[in-house]
């Protein structure tokens, strides 16, 4: 048996370093309670940019701006150090972490942002770093496109864990090249909520045969920041809850075990048996026996994305 813990907080919106130095702290507490796997939610680090679903897009052009502005100055530079509080407590701590972060690209443009999962290995080190592929309707304002690079089940020593991101996870070739690589424990951290997703992840952890872990995003109106722009035209009611988590462990088969954990802050904890994964497949393995490669092939392009760079003429 090993035991997870999804984190079900709020992020200190907007705060780079005060959030990653929560999510440490957060680290800590769960270790401290026996977690070998930790799940933080969708874009934790500085939080999910909620206000694109409220912003018009000409009218509030300008507050558009100004928020975007401070997402990308609270974004994560993974060629820097920013992370490495968090890191280090994966390390004392002796677990694997995973953790939604809006990533800031380094190698181009350096403005470019990610909606980007990123596992941390017991030892602090950088397991993978995996790019949301389809940002969602309004979310393709502020993220780019991710590629295939991370789309990848990683070993540790819970088992192979991957991750897709939020509406990621209705995409069924994204899942399946998870699956053809041996997922044990899929992470779904999301910003959406309800009883429809939960379905939604139950219908996976039937397909797939393998744990799924909801990490969803909780934020209330008093999770803002007091200098948030236009706060009280956007958010006028401040005992609102703009997103109630959900967050959720599904076993292999659909059987919830945890969970809904709704309208509420803390530790969502269970035990998984990764034994269950081989008992559920003897009847339907979707990557195994049931695959029929005979008839069916997917192809995936992991070549890591790189944007054009224009070099003068000599």
């Amino acid at each position: 048996m090993t035991k997870i813990a999804i984190v079900q907080e709020p992020p200190v919106f907007l705060n780079r370093e005060r959030t990653i130095a929560k999510a440490a702290q957060k680290v800590e507490e769960a270790a401290a309670r026996g977690a070998q796997l930790i799940v933080f939610n969708e874009a934790f680090v500085p939080g999910y940019p909620a206000w694109i679903w409220r912003l018009k897009p000409s009218g509030d052009w300008g507050l558009s701006e100004a928020l975007h502005a401070k997402l990308v100055a609270n974004a994560v530079d993974l060629t820097s150090d920013q992370l490495q509080p968090l890191c280090d407590a994966a390390a004392k701590a002796g677990a694997t972490v995973t953790c939604g972060i809006n990533e800031r690209d380094s190698e181009v443009s350096g403005t470019t942002l990610y909606n980007t999962l990123i596992t941390i290995g017991p030892d602090g080190a950088l397991l993978n770093r995996h790019r949301k592929l389809m940002p969602t309707n309004p979310e393709r304002m502020v993220w780019g496109f991710g590629d295939a690079s991370g789309l990848r089940a990683v070993k540790t020593p819970i088992g192979r864990v991957g991750g897709l991101i939020c509406w990621e996870n209705f995409m069924p070739l994204a899942r399946y090249a998870l699956y053809g690589q041996g997922l044990e424990v899929l992470v779904a951290p999301t910003n959406d909520s309800g009883d429809g997703w939960i379905g939604s992840l139950q219908h996976i952890a039937r397909e797939g045969r393998c744990w799924v872990l909801g990490a969803g995003n909780v934020l209330r109106v008093s999770d803002l920041p007091a200098d948030f722009p236009d706060k009280e035209r956007l958010y006028p009611d401040a005992e609102e809850w703009m997103n109630g988590g959900d967050s959720v462990v599904i076993a292999p088969g659909g059987e919830i075990v945890a969970g809904p954990m709704r309208k509420e802050v803390g530790l969502l904890e269970a035990d998984i048996d990764l034994d269950r994964i081989v008992k559920s497949r003897r009847p339907f393995d979707v990557a195994g026996h049931y695959s029929r490669p005979d008839i069916f092939t997917l192809e995936v392009n992991n070549r890591p994305q790189r944007s054009v760079v224009f070099k003068a003429a000599q």
